[in-house]
């Protein structure tokens, strides 16, 4: 489950600089329904401490800003759209994105990355 990956190497690098944002979508198979109490408790069983945002939309006319420059600066297997729920977007000290990451790319997989980035 990329929660419980994604918290492990959060807990080992937050301290080197390494910052996680997480932002629930509903536009992928329905599959984040609840509202952001609900989503903060499905997540606390992972045992989640890094950034978890409100539910955005990532694609589309409604995407939010955020999205709109990860996806005009680093292309993925669907061009510009995000392919869905957990895909990665990894990016430098300056907030430069400079890979992205499909949804089934296991953050274990991006460790060399993050570490060259931190």
């Amino acid at each position: 489950m990329n929660y419980t990956q994604l918290q492990q190497i959060y807990s080992e690098y937050k301290d080197k600089g390494l910052r996680i944002l997480a932002f629930p979508c509903n536009q992928f198979g329905k599959q984040e329904p609840g509202s952001h109490d609900e989503i903060v408790e499905f997540v606390s069983k992972y045992g989640v401490t890094f950034d978890l945002f409100s539910k955005v939309e990532v694609n589309g006319p409604n995407a939010i800003p955020l999205y709109q420059y990860l996806k005009s600066r680093v292309s993925g297997s669907l061009g510009s759209l995000v392919r869905w729920n957990f895909q990665k977007f990894l990016c430098d000290k300056n907030g430069v994105p400079k890979f992205r990451y499909e949804p089934n790319v296991s953050p274990e997989t991006i460790l060399k990355d993050i570490k060259d980035l931190l």
